[in-house]
C-alpha cells in the first residue's frame, strides 16, 4: 500500500544510463531528458559546477581547478560517487526540486555486466534517492522499444550500439536467448579517428571534434555521394592551430577496426545460435538500435558481410529509454523481462 501511495506523488522513471548521454522517461509523461552523461568538478572543494550539457561544452576549455568527468564507461560505472552524484542531479531536475519522493527506477545495464558491476548501478541509484531499482539488459530494452515481437517464439535479432558497448542479442519469449556483448562502439570509433589523424596527418584533433567528424563524413561503407568537412586542430609538427580538410574515405579507413569488431560480434552470434532461430533470423532480418547504428553506411556494410536484411529501428538513440519506460508503464504485466 505504501509503495502505491509513494508511486502516486513521485515521478517513477526509466533511465538509460549510458556512457554518452544519460536519458530518462518518466512514467505517463515519456522522455523528459536528455543529456551527455558529464560532470565537472572543482578540484580545490569537490562541488559541481555544472552536468550534462554544460559540463560537456566546459570539456577542454577550463583551468587546472576543473575536473571534466565522465564517469561511465564501457556501459558500467567507472568512477562511483559522481555517477551517485549526477543521477541525483538528474533526479531533482526532472522534480524541480530537493524534497522530492524517492521514486521506483528501472536503469537499462548492458547484457555483460557483472555481478560487482550490477551492484554499483543499484547502490549508485539508491544513494541517489531511489526508492527500488530494477534492472534491464540494453537489448531488451532496445528490442521492445524497437517493437519487436519479444513475447513470441520466434528469433527477435537486435544490435543495439551504444556509446561504449555493443550488444547483439537474440530475443524469444521474453527473454534473451543468446547474447554477445563487446566493449567497443561509438567512443572508441572517435578515439579511432583521433589516433589515425595523429599517425597518418601528424594532425591533432579533441575527442568532440573526432565525434563530429564522424556524424558529418564518417561510413562503413562506401558513398555514393563523396562527403569532405574541414577539420580544425593541432599541427603536430609546428606545433601551431591549423584547419585541414579530410573526406569521408579516410575517415572511413580510421574507423575499419572497430567497424570490423562489431561485425564479427554479428557473425560470432549468427554462428552460436541455433538451427531455428538462424532460419527466422534470415527471414525477419536483424535490427540495429543506438547512436552507433546512425553511422553512415553501416547497414550495407552489415549486409555484405552477413547476407541478411538489416533494418534501423526509429529514432535509434532513444530505443533503450523507449523499452526500459515502456515496462515501466506497464511494470505489472512486463516484470519478467527485468534481471532483478
Amino acid at each position: 500500500m505504501f509503495n502505491r501511495i509513494f508511486s502516486f506523488f513521485s515521478k517513477d522513471m526509466a533511465v538509460d544510463l549510458g556512457t554518452a548521454n544519460t536519458l530518462i522517461h518518466i512514467k505517463g509523461e515519456g522522455i523528459v531528458l536528455e543529456e551527455p552523461s558529464m560532470v565537472a568538478i572543482s578540484k580545490d572543494d569537490d562541488e559541481i559546477i555544472a552536468v550534462g550539457r554544460e559540463a560537456k561544452e566546459m570539456y577542454g576549455k577550463t583551468p587546472g581547478t576543473i575536473d571534466i568527468i565522465r564517469p561511465m564507461k564501457d556501459g558500467v560505472i567507472a568512477d562511483f560517487d559522481i555517477t551517485q552524484r549526477m543521477i541525483k542531479y538528474f533526479i531533482e531536475k526532472i522534480h524541480q526540486r530537493k524534497g522530492f519522493l524517492h521514486p521506483e527506477i528501472i536503469i537499462a545495464v548492458p547484457s555483460g555486466i557483472t555481478q560487482v558491476e550490477k551492484k554499483a548501478v543499484i547502490d549508485s541509484a539508491e544513494q541517489s534517492g531511489a526508492r527500488r531499482v530494477h534492472l534491464i539488459e540494453e537489448p531488451m530494452a532496445a528490442a521492445i522499444g524497437s517493437k519487436l515481437p519479444i513475447e513470441k517464439a520466434t528469433g527477435n535479432m537486435i544490435v543495439d550500439i551504444g556509446g561504449g558497448t555493443t550488444e547483439v542479442a537474440v530475443i524469444s519469449k521474453s527473454a534473451i536467448a543468446y547474447s554477445e556483448s563487446i566493449r567497443i562502439a561509438g567512443d572508441e570509433m572517435d578515439e579511432a579517428i583521433v589516433h589515425f589523424l595523429k599517425k597518418r596527418h601528424n594532425f591533432e584533433v579533441g575527442i568532440f571534434e573526432a565525434e563530429r567528424i564522424k556524424m558529418e563524413i564518417g561510413s562503413a561503407f562506401p558513398l555514393e555521394n563523396k562527403l569532405q568537412t574541414v577539420i580544425r586542430g593541432r599541427d603536430m609538427v609546428r606545433g601551431v592551430p591549423k584547419e585541414m580538410t579530410v573526406d569521408d574515405e579516410t575517415i572511413r579507413e580510421s574507423l575499419d577496426e572497430p567497424i570490423s569488431s562489431i561485425v564479427n560480434a554479428i557473425k560470432k552470434a549468427l554462428e552460436n545460435i541455433t538451427p531455428e532461430f538462424a532460419r527466422e533470423i534470415m527471414h525477419r532480418g536483424v535490427v540495429l538500435a543506438g547512436g552507433g547504428s546512425l553511422l553512415k553506411g553501416l547497414g550495407p556494410r552489415l549486409h555484405k558481410e552477413t547476407d541478411l536484411q538489416i533494418y534501423r529501428t526509429k529514432d535509434p538513440l532513444k530505443a533503450v529509454v523507449r523499452g526500459a519506460g515502456e515496462v515501466l508503464d506497464r511494470f505489472k504485466e512486463m516484470r519478467k523481462v527485468c534481471i532483478n
